[in-house]
């Protein structure tokens, strides 16, 4: 038996500004960067690094973030642009949707390590300070799928059933227009902010330093992620062996995760005092108290 509420999806993608169409997509994504570049420069310049420096490296991370996470998305959905007749401009609209986040931190990962390099600052300092930021990216991100009507699992008479309209392409084609979904976006949303708390949890207790935040940030995205794909409908994903491309590079991703927090935590018992590589650190003239060139300073607990 169907219940009579539902979740309903959003008629309007953009609002339209004269000439220009802003999409809803590319304001929470926007909005994501702004959360996390904010968050993670919080935790950095507790941890000591200089105040901006988070800046400046996301300078380098959003923009191959963003490449990184079209190109897969693109990749992995051939048949949604390569037919005939496909107008390939459409490779490039990033408006319209379609960023998938394994490309961006594969990708973005690049531009960190790079901006990393030139700023001094350890790549897994960095990323840790970062972890519980993405994951409220990612959760903001989530609000443009559901304005897109693209993200949304295997039907279900559950409450919080979602609508879709019939015309979406993902829509099943041998499904009544009136079918109700698993709000995919909405679950994911849930999960990414109960990961971040957690991290943050965590970090009231125990340091989680030399890569061990970002260690568990892929656990619990990659474990969440491999979860939802198998009930997520996409009939344009590439399949590896009949088996979601996406589900098994979350399941990776996990597993990369979890070797990270198990080896970072063998090899680094000890805390660690400043996020800048050896011989590298603030300059005398920057408005923090000391380079790491000098005294320890015990590490603060981020909040």
């Amino acid at each position: 038996m169907r219940f009579p509420i539902s979740i309903p999806s959003p008629d309007i993608s953009y609002l339209q500004l004269g000439p220009f169409q802003i999409h809803f997509y590319a304001l929470f994504i926007i909005s994501g960067i702004v959360i996390a570049i904010a968050l993670t420069a919080r935790r950095l310049t507790r941890r000591g690094a200089s105040p901006g420096i988070v800046l400046d490296i996301a300078l380098w991370a959003v923009p191959f973030g963003i490449i990184g996470g079209r190109f897969y998305h693109v990749i992995t959905h051939p048949g949604d642009y390569f037919y005939p007749g496909a107008n390939l401009w459409r490779t490039l609209y990033v408006w319209e949707g379609g960023l998938a986040i394994f490309g961006a931190v594969i990708v973005g990962s690049i531009g960190i390590f790079i901006a990393c390099r030139r700023s001094g600052i350890r790549f897994l300092s960095f990323a840790d300070a970062l972890a519980p930021g993405m994951l409220l990216a990612q959760a903001f991100g989530r609000l443009g799928n559901y304005f897109n009507q693209e993200l949304f699992g295997t039907p279900t008479t559950l409450p919080w059933g979602l609508q879709i309209d019939s015309s979406q392409p993902a829509f099943p084609a041998d499904l009544p227009a009136n079918t109700l979904f698993h709000p995919l976006f909405l679950y994911e949303i849930l999960w990414n902010l109960a990961g971040a708390a957690l991290i943050l949890l965590i970090e009231r207790r125990t340091p989680l330093r030399w890569g061990q935040a970002l260690g568990l940030y892929l656990i619990i995205y990659g474990v969440g992620r491999a979860w939802f794909e198998s009930f997520r409908l996409d009939p344009t994903e590439l399949l590896i062996a009949g088996i979601k491309i996406n589900m098994l590079t979350a399941l990776l991703i996990a597993m990369v995760g979890l070797t990270l927090v198990l080896v970072q935590r063998r090899r680094h018992p000890e805390p660690e005092l400043s996020p800048y590589l050896p011989n590298r650190g603030i300059r005398s003239s920057d408005p923090v108290t000391q380079s790491v060139s000098g005294p320890a300073r015990r590490p603060a607990t981020d909040s």
